[in-house]
């Protein structure tokens, strides 16, 4: 039997995935709005710079990995254009269902399905360019998953991984007193769950720092890899290029 963590506590490996899947449960009606009011918005425009930084382009196939409400999925289709592809997944039901629901509204039907980025159900080289935005984190064996992120991209291809990272060292303070003072309590008004923002602060703080996880790309595949530090480190974006 072995142990990883959630959050700040330790748990066996094989509940993990079914603890993470109760948190976005819980808070996917009001996910958007919590992502708005927890960043000041700032999240649109992280996303809008992932998108400009990965060169899409009409005809490419695109996986969007952890895609929950779909933003991402979103400005990819408006990218590669009906020559391309978008695929829309996620472990957690209640997240696809959020973000095919609210794609369909927009007027995009797209792949939407239901899979474990450890396992991915699709052939060797079969994207051109592989997302991931504010999921790794949450994933029990992300090696196993950064690997299954570089079996299916074709040689050459990007994984953009967009991540909450680690801060600038003079705003570690400030940093930890909004992520657990104020976070949880904004969690509580707005999703009526003030445990699942406890356990995204902790989370954070439990995630590879910027340097680790770029070592950890280039160990699963990635021949070279960027890092952009956003709002001080708050967020970074780690860019691979698959051998």
């Amino acid at each position: 039997m072995s142990n990883t963590h959630f959050g700040f506590k330790t748990v066996d490996e094989t509940d993990k995935a079914h603890m993470v899947r109760g948190v976005f449960d819980s808070v996917a009606a009001r996910y958007d709005v919590m992502n708005d009011v927890m960043s000041g918005g700032l999240h649109r425009i992280w996303k809008a710079y992932t998108i400009a930084v990965s060169g899409a382009r009409p005809g490419h196939q695109v996986l969007d990995i952890a895609a929950g409400t779909g933003d991402l999925t979103r400005a990819f289709a408006g990218k590669v254009g009906p020559t391309g592809r978008v695929v829309h997944t996620d472990i957690n039901e209640a997240m696809l269902r959020t973000g095919r629901d609210r794609l369909i509204d927009q007027g995009l039907v797209l792949p939407s399905v239901i899979c474990d980025a450890e396992k991915l159900p699709f052939p060797d080289n079969s994207f051109d360019i592989v997302s991931v935005a504010f999921g790794l984190r949450n994933m029990t064996h992300k090696d196993l998953a950064l690997k299954e992120m570089s079996r299916v991209l074709r040689p050459g291809g990007k994984l953009l991984v967009l991540e909450f990272s680690k801060v600038a060292k003079p705003l570690e303070k400030v940093y930890d007193w909004y992520s657990f003072s104020i976070l949880p309590k904004m969690g509580q008004w707005i999703t009526g769950d003030a445990q699942s923002y406890q356990y995204l602060a902790e989370s954070i703080r439990m995630h590879p720092g910027q340097a680790e996880l770029k070592e950890m790309m280039r160990v699963a595949g990635f021949g070279h890899v960027d890092v952009h530090n956003l709002t001080a480190g708050v967020v970074a974006l780690h860019v691979g290029l698959k051998c």
